[in-house]
C-alpha cells in the first residue's frame, strides 16, 4: 500500500508537469530582434568614453596635483628661508635687518614615523633648548591642520653650544640649519611704525598660502603692510626617500632670494629724540599714553611717529617666550594699539581752523566780524524762559574775531559761527560733514602702515537712528569745537593741519620713500584766501599774549601753531593736543602732540612741542 501511494503521487506530479507544458506550446513566441543588443552597445561605449573621458580630465586638470603626491609619497619638499628685505631711514640707517643665525626645528614626519624617539625627542628640546613642553604646544595648535607634518620652528637664535649639542645626538626628529632672525637696532623706538615679524598662525597661512611654515611674516606695522615686497623667495630642496621612509638623497632645487629693501621717509635721529622728549614728558606727568607725529607738509613724507607705551618687537621674533609676549598682549595700556593711525578721538580745538576756513568760505562770517564771549553762551528755552541752556567758553574772551578766536581758542567764537546764534545763521551740521570731508577726515589717509582707522562723522540719520531722538542745536555746537561725537584719528588731524600750513593741498602720507609721490588727495588751493586768515590766528595762537601757545614765542623763529583739549570719559578726564608747523612763512615741519588724560589740558602738550620743533629747527631746518 505505501508504496502504491508513491507511485500514485508519481503520477499525479507527472500530469501537472505534462499540464504546465501543454500550456507553454500554446504560448505565441516573439523575436527579440537587434534593438536590445544596439542599446547593450550604446551602453557599453558611453561607459568606455566616460572613463576615457575621466582618465583624460584628470591628467589634465589634476595630473600634476597627483603627480606631486606621488613625488611626495616618496620625497620631501622643504623650504629653506629667505632673508627679508631690509628697512631703512630717509638717510639710509637700518632701521630692520636679518642676523645669520642657526635654527632649531622639530620634523613632524619623523617624529610620528620614530615612536621610540618621541619621549627623547620631547627631553632633548626641554633640555638643550629650553623649551618647555607646553610652549611646545602653543607651537603645534598655531600650526595648520593641513600641513600638520610640516616642520615646525623652535628656535631661530642657536648660540654655538646647542648647535654641537644637538648635531652630536643625531636624532632624524631635530633638524639644525642656518638661517635668518629679523632684528631691529631701535627696538622699541621704532616699533610703533615698524611693526614685527612673527612665525604665521593657521589664520595668516590662509591669507599666505605660499608661507612656509618657518617663515616669519609681517605682523603689524609695515611689516604687515608691505610684507609682500619685503618678503624673499624661499629656497627650495627635496629629500629623496626608499619604500620604508629612509632618505637616499637630499638635492638642491633653488637657493633663497632676498626681499625687496624699502626706504622710509623716517628720520630716525628725530624719531629717537622726539620718542625720548615724548617718553620723558609723559613720565613728569606721571602719564603713559601719548602720540607724536611729524609731517613735511610740502609732500606728505612723515618725518617720526611715535605711539606710547611702545614694546620691544625683538622679542616677537623668536618663537617661546610666550609668558612676557604675554604680558605685552594684556598689557592694559595696550602697547602694541598704534594709536597714531587707529586711534578715535574727539580733536577738540584743533578742529577750530578748519571749522574758521569753511565759516569764512561760505560766507557765515567776515574776518572783521566779531562775536562776543562772557564766557558762556546762554541759548534760550522756549518752554522755561528763566532757565536757558547754557555752553561754557573755558574763560571770558570779550570780542573776537577770527584770528583771536583762533589764538584765544573761543568755544563761544565756533559755538556760533558752527550752530548759529543772534544775527549769524551757523554752518549747521550737513555743511559740518561736508567740510570734514573735505579735509580728510572720516576716511582713512592711505599712509601705508596697517591697521589705519577710518574715524566716525555723526549724522542727523545716524543718531536719529541710534537714539531715536533728533539732532540738536546742542550736538552742532559740541561738534563745531571739537567735542561730540565726531572721531578721528591723529593722522587725519595732523595731515589737514599741513594742508593748512601749504596753503591748501590736501597730500596722501606716506612712509616709503622710494615710490613716486607727492599725491594730492584733495587741492584747496582755492581757500588760499580764507586759510590765509585762518593762518593769522594760528600765528597769534604763538605771538600774543593771550595766545594759547604763547610759551613758544621765544624760540627764535616763527611758528603756526594750535592747542587743544577734548574731555573724555563725562567730563572726569582731558587729553591735551598741540598741532603746529614751522617756519610760519615756509613750512618744512607740521607736528602733532597728544598726552592721553593730561593734568591741565593742552598746557601739558605744548611744552613737548617746543623741545620737539626747536630740535628739528636747529638741527635739520637751519643745519
Amino acid at each position: 500500500m505505501p508504496l502504491k501511494h508513491n507511485e500514485d503521487r508519481e503520477v499525479a506530479f507527472e500530469e501537472s508537469l505534462q499540464d504546465d507544458w501543454s500550456r507553454d506550446l500554446e504560448v505565441v513566441e516573439v523575436p527579440l530582434g537587434n534593438k536590445p543588443l544596439t542599446y547593450l552597445g550604446i551602453v557599453i561605449v558611453l561607459t568606455v568614453l566616460a572613463v576615457f573621458g575621466r582618465i583624460i580630465f584628470l591628467s589634465f586638470y589634476f595630473g600634476d596635483a597627483y603627480r606631486a603626491r606621488a613625488e611626495a609619497n616618496l620625497s620631501d619638499i622643504e623650504q629653506r628661508q629667505a632673508p627679508r628685505g631690509l628697512v631703512t631711514d630717509r638717510f639710509g640707517k637700518t632701521l630692520a635687518e636679518n642676523q645669520a643665525v642657526f635654527l632649531a626645528a622639530l620634523d613632524m614626519k619623523e617624529f610620528l614615523r620614530y615612536e621610540e624617539l618621541r619621549e627623547k625627542t620631547l627631553q632633548v628640546i626641554q633640555s638643550v633648548l629650553g623649551l618647555r613642553i607646553s610652549d611646545l604646544m602653543i607651537l603645534v595648535e598655531e600650526s595648520d591642520p593641513d600641513r600638520f607634518a610640516d616642520t615646525i620652528l623652535l628656535n631661530n637664535n642657536l648660540d654655538q653650544n646647542q648647535v654641537i649639542q644637538l648635531k652630536s645626538l643625531n636624532l632624524p626628529t631635530l633638524t639644525v640649519e642656518s638661517g635668518f632672525k629679523r632684528y631691529y637696532p631701535d627696538g622699541p623706538i621704532s616699533a610703533s611704525f615698524l611693526g614685527y615679524t612673527g612665525l604665521p598662525s593657521s589664520e595668516d597661512l590662509k591669507d599666505h598660502p605660499n608661507a612656509g611654515r618657518q617663515e616669519f611674516i609681517g605682523k603689524a606695522g609695515i611689516e604687515s603692510f608691505y610684507n609682500d615686497v619685503l618678503r624673499g623667495e624661499p629656497g627650495i630642496s627635496i629629500r629623496r626617500r626608499d619604500a620604508r621612509g629612509n632618505i637616499l638623497e637630499k638635492q638642491e632645487k633653488s637657493q633663497p632670494k632676498i626681499g625687496t629693501s624699502l626706504r622710509l621717509t623716517i628720520d630716525s635721529e628725530f624719531q629717537k629724540y622726539f620718542y625720548t622728549r615724548l617718553q620723558d614728558g609723559l613720565a613728569s606727568l606721571g602719564r603713559q599714553i601719548g602720540v607724536g607725529l611729524a609731517l613735511d607738509p610740502q609732500s606728505g613724507e612723515v618725518l617720526a611717529l611715535v605711539t606710547l607705551p611702545s614694546f620691544d618687537n625683538n622679542l616677537f621674533v623668536t618663537p617661546g617666550n610666550q609668558e612676557e609676549k604675554q604680558a605685552v598682549l594684556v598689557s592694559p595700556p595696550k602697547p602694541l594699539f598704534n594709536r597714531a593711525v587707529s586711534g578715535f578721538y574727539n580733536p577738540g580745538s584743533t578742529i577750530k581752523p578748519l571749522v574758521g576756513v569753511a565759516a569764512l568760505h561760505e560766507g557765515v562770517i567776515t574776518p572783521e566780524k566779531t562775536v562776543f564771549s562772557p564766557g558762556y553762551l546762554d541759548v534760550p528755552n522756549p518752554y522755561d524762559p528763566e532757565k536757558p541752556t547754557r555752553f561754557l567758553d573755558w574763560r571770558y574772551q570779550g570780542d573776537v574775531d577770527i584770528s583771536s578766536a583762533i589764538a584765544q581758542s573761543s568755544n563761544v567764537y565756533f559755538y556760533t559761527v558752527g550752530g548759529g546764534f543772534g544775527d549769524i545763521r551757523g554752518l549747521g551740521i550737513n555743511r559740518l560733514r561736508e567740510w570734514w570731508g573735505r579735509f580728510g577726515f572720516g576716511k582713512a589717509t592711505g599712509i601705508g602702515i596697517s591697521g589705519e582707522a577710518d574715524g566716525f562723522l555723526p549724522s542727523v540719520e545716524w543718531k536719529e537712528k541710534k537714539t531715536g531722538k533728533p539732532w540738536l542745536l546742542g550736538d552742532t555746537y559740541n561738534v563745531s569745537i571739537g567735542q561730540g561725537d565726531i572721531l578721528v584719528t591723529p593722522i587725519q588731524i595732523l595731515n589737514y593741519i599741513a594742508a593748512i600750513a601749504n596753503g591748501g593741498k590736501l597730500y596722501e602720507p606716506v612712509v616709503r620713500k622710494d615710490t613716486p609721490h607727492p599725491t594730492v588727495l584733495r587741492d584747496l588751493s582755492y581757500l588760499g584766501g580764507e586759510i590765509k586768515e585762518v593762518k593769522k590766528g594760528m600765528r597769534a595762537a604763538v605771538e600774543a599774549p593771550l595766545g594759547t601757545a604763547h610759551l613758544l614765542s621765544g624760540l627764535g623763529f616763527s611758528i603756526g601753531a594750535k592747542t587743544g583739549t577734548a574731555q573724555i570719559k563725562a567730563n572726569t578726564e582731558e587729553n591735551a593736543f598741540f598741532v603746529g608747523y614751522a617756519p610760519f612763512d615756509h613750512p618744512q615741519i607740521a607736528i602733532l602732540v597728544l598726552v592721553e588724560n593730561s593734568r591741565e589740558g593742552s598746557l601739558n602738550a605744548v611744552p613737548i612741542a617746543k623741545d620737539v620743533l626747536n630740535w628739528y629747527y636747529w638741527n635739520r631746518i637751519k643745519k
